[in-house]
């Protein structure tokens, strides 16, 4: 299973290799049709202490690196490595739906 990817904002970074990451998320109430708008903090490890208050970073999930953190911050590399599997896949997608295509034009044939 992939792991979930999140984008937030710093929100502390007083604790030594952990930030509090506020992610928020918006959607449209089923009855009323608004959109609302709900956070939630993350936990994630910061292995530099590189990230300060106000920082727009993205979160990935990981193993427990303790009682709350769950999360651990993406670097750039990571962030690059995360890009090139997504365009790899989606170029194997796109190989995989023609070969489909093409069968399905040969049976109809």
């Amino acid at each position: 299973m992939p792991k979930r990817i999140l984008r937030g904002v710093v929100t502390s970074n007083q604790n030594a290799q952990t930030v509090t990451v506020s992610v928020e998320r918006r959607f449209t109430h089923p009855i009323l049709k608004k959109t609302i708008r709900k956070s939630k903090k993350y936990r994630a490890h910061d292995e530099d202490n590189r990230f300060d208050v106000g920082d727009l970073v993205r979160i990935q999930e990981c193993a427990p690196k303790s009682k709350t953190k769950r999360w651990e911050v993406m670097t750039p590399e990571m962030i690059e490595a995360d890009r090139i599997a997504r365009e790899e896949h989606a170029r194997q997608q796109q190989v995989e739906d023609a070969q489909r295509h093409e069968e399905k034009e040969a049976a109809a044939t």
